[in-house]
């Protein structure tokens, strides 16, 4: 479809239809969530990161005031997981890091509940805890699960490493003996909190032989098989609906409270709600990994890039949830943005005794692009090159293949750099620099997620339009304005008119959940499927009333009418009525899976993540100054050139990119959920630093309408890569600001004025 036949609703930014309640108070998180005689739980933790339980004595508790059921691991013994089924849902006879739940109690009050917790005699015999990757990986390393091989869905690995992908393409020994230059770097990021303003919880009944849970879950159908299988019932026995989500970022993407509130839930007969206080969140709830990235890469005197090997090790924490699911990332992601002939890359994630990692927003990307960007800018030194000729030197053009062997017809990095260019001439701002101000750009290539989707479209009787789908709306306006208008143009309806069903995994199609910049791309699609469908149907039930062929119809502005005689109409609420009695209810379901692409199967090993769909392409420039008497770091200007497929709701994604870097400025100069011991140090947000608005720098962003050929209306996936080349680009104007390379995150004042003093040296280990 060309932009001047697109419906004028695609590319508007309409207003968002959960706006009013969330700005009024009376939007219902899942913290609101009250049912009558509804019990409280609360869970005992592990208060070591490694030890046998010698002895867990819960009779004490059972019977102080108000308890009406406790639950040990002997209730629940099924193991799960995303993809290695290696996890309880509460210990048995090992914990494996600080707040592995142990137990569980269900009271009248939270009082009697923590109380009751408080009185559980549990003994735990000390383990030496394996805390860091060297630990982790020594060869005469405890392992923190010695029956790793026999767990359902264990991949390639062995040993402490839960998972271990790689790719190799080329003939990577000659480049690197044909090289004029070979640079070696080492990098280290920290762990990343998701933070989410509302914390987890979750509200269970059992009634008519079934489970039926609330929570804010942005992926209900994994949550939904997550709680089936921790409790060892078929998935159809739980249903999850969703309320208002207060946040998510991929922490609420799996199972975490649920199956406690529907275990305890059956126990006692009576609704359960648990929910984590700010302490247990930052302790318990799965962050983004810390990692570390060593690069090696061979380059002609030119400034062409020859080959390059890699290694990444992600830290897995002491169970696997979508962590080892992404651990295929890297290797592709490192040689998908430039060309790179020959490359070896290995990716390995790792069991610590520390709390489980999980899906953060860009996941594995932010360290990688980081790293990858700062030896692009430690090569450029080397070689006296300017940092932004040596990367258009070897940027990837539309046309050419990634690493992986998939081609990217569409690649727009070099209008992603032009964009910038516009708005911030390089040469300009290199010519006219200052002490302790620098500037630094980073490139990255990422994907939409292309997890399956449904979506059921229905015309009501009135002639409002229902969208049932297990799309959840997380805050980012992607089912409330996107998915909206994606169906309202192909209907010919106000978009006002759309409505949106509360997600419950009972009544939606089976769906990818809200992940990986996928809804919009996934749902949308799915959504766009099922309303041709009813675009057909209400055509065929108008041709009768119209008396005309339905190929000489149209639908437009709540009406069907004959093309060309525009006074010849009938409202769709007329045509909806008068179907309902004589060919029966207008509705129809249609489905998403993204379509195959072509790439390299044979260079890669351990790969669940296999190639880019529905690639888009981005490059952020940023300016900064920094105080050389304390390290503070001052952002100046931040610039986006973001390729979008096709802009439905330009506000919509202005505020996604906004929020992305802002998220990726913490992860930049702030954020760090230290961990002493295996303990978890930040237990609240004054000690776990975030960022406000008064750290929002000024914005410049430039939308790229780049359509993609199997999007809706042409649309990519847009709200997770914002936050991708942040940490790189503010890195690399810190580096440039203080004359010193920066090998760590984040780049606290202390840390700044660690690299001013020369203790940021980044000699890189040998590469396993």
């Amino acid at each position: 479809m060309s932009p001047r036949q697109l419906p004028p609703v695609i590319g508007a930014s309409v207003r968002r239809s959960d706006g009013q309640d969330k700005v009024r108070g009376a939007a219902v998180y899942g913290m609101d969530h009250v049912e009558p005689g509804m019990l409280h739980a609360r869970l005992l933790r592990s208060p070591l990161p490694a030890g046998r339980i010698v002895r867990l004595d819960t009779s004490r508790a059972a019977t102080m005031p108000g308890v009406r059921a406790v639950v040990t691991a002997a209730d629940a013994p099924h193991l799960s997981g995303w993809v290695v089924k290696d996890q309880r849902l509460m210990a048995a006879d090992e914990v494996r890091y600080v707040g592995e739940p142990v137990a569980a109690v269900a009271a009248d009050t939270v009082e009697q509940a923590a109380a009751a917790v408080a009185a559980i005699d549990l003994e735990i015999d000390p383990l030496p805890a394996i805390l860091t990757f060297d630990d982790a990986l020594a060869s005469d390393a405890r392992p923190i699960h010695p029956a790793r091989d026999t767990y359902t869905g264990a991949g390639p690995g062995g040993g402490n490493v839960a998972w271990e992908s790689g790719l190799e393409r080329g003939a990577v020994e000659d480049a690197f003996a044909a090289a004029d230059l070979v640079v070696t770097d080492e990098f280290s990021t920290p762990r990343q909190h998701q933070s989410p303003i509302e914390p987890h919880v979750a509200v269970g009944r059992f009634e008519q032989g079934r489970y039926v849970v609330h929570s804010p879950a942005q992926y209900p159908f994994l949550v939904r098989d997550r709680v089936a299988e921790f409790l060892g019932v078929r998935s159809s026995a739980v249903r999850v609906i969703v309320s208002t989500i207060g946040g998510g970022f991929g922490g609420k993407l799996d199972a975490m409270l649920e199956p406690f509130a529907c275990l305890l839930a059956r126990r006692t007969g009576r609704p359960v709600r648990v929910a984590n206080t700010r302490a247990e969140e930052l302790a318990t709830a799965s962050p983004r990994e810390n990692a570390v990235v060593r690069l090696r890469t061979a380059v002609r005197a030119d400034g062409t890039l020859l080959a390059q090997e890699g290694e990444v090790i992600g830290d897995n924490g002491a169970y696997s949830g979508e962590t080892v699911f992404c651990a295929s990332i890297p290797p592709v992601l490192l040689g998908a943005t430039y060309r790179i002939p020959n490359v070896r890359y290995r990716s390995r994630v790792v069991y610590t005794n520390t709390t489980p990692t999980a899906a953060f927003r860009g996941v594995n990307a932010p360290y990688c692009v980081f790293a990858q960007e700062m030896h692009l800018d430690h090569i450029a030194r080397e070689l006296g090159v300017d940092r932004r000729e040596l990367r258009l030197r070897n940027v990837l053009r539309a046309g050419e293949e990634m690493v992986n062997g998939q081609p990217l017809p569409d690649a727009a990095l070099v209008d992603a750099f032009d964009a910038v260019e516009k708005v911030a001439p390089w040469a300009e701002l290199t010519a006219a620099r200052r002490p302790y101000r620098g500037v630094g750009i980073a490139a990255v290539t990422w994907l939409s997620n292309p997890g399956p989707g449904g979506a059921t479209v229905k015309v009501n009787e009135d002639g409002t339009v229902t969208v049932v789908s297990g799309g959840a709306e997380i805050g980012t306006g992607a089912m409330a304005t996107s998915v909206r208008q994606i169906v309202a143009a192909e209907l010919g309806v106000p978009v006002e008119d759309v409505l949106l069903a509360q997600t419950d995994t009972d009544s939606a199609s089976f769906d990818g959940g809200a992940q990986g910049s996928r809804t919009v791309f996934g749902v949308g699609n799915a959504a766009a499927d099922a309303a041709g469908q009813v675009r057909e149907q209400l055509l065929k039930a108008a041709a009768d009333i119209l008396e005309a062929a339905p190929d000489d119809l149209e639908l437009a502005e709540g009406h069907v009418a004959v093309r060309g005689a525009p006074h010849k109409r009938v409202p769709i609420a007329t045509v909806a009525s008068t179907a309902l009695w004589s060919t029966g209810p207008i509705a129809a379901t249609g489905r998403h899976i993204a379509p195959p692409l072509p790439f390299d199967s044979a260079c890669m090993s351990g790969a669940v993540f296999t190639h880019f769909v529905a690639a888009t392409y981005h490059v952020h420039l940023a300016e900064v100054e920094v105080d050389p008497d304390t390290g503070a770091v001052r952002v100046l200007r931040y610039v986006v050139a973001q390729d979008v497929g096709r802009a439905i709701n330009p506000q919509m994604i202005e505020g996604q990119i906004e929020g992305g870097v802002l998220q990726g400025l913490g992860y930049a100069l702030l954020e760090d959920l230290r961990v002493d011991g295996g303990r978890v140090v930040d237990d609240d947000l004054e000690s776990y630093r975030l960022p406000t608005a008064l750290d929002a720098p000024p914005l410049e962003i430039s939308l790229l309408e780049n359509p993609c050929s199997y999007g809706p209306f042409g649309g990519k996936g847009v709200a997770e890569p914002p936050i991708i080349p942040v940490a790189a680009a503010l890195g690399a104007a810190v580096a440039d600001a203080i004359g010193r390379p920066v090998h760590e995150l984040p780049l606290t004042p202390f840390a700044v004025l660690a690299a001013l003093r020369g203790e940021q040296d980044g000699v890189g280990k040998e590469l396993a």
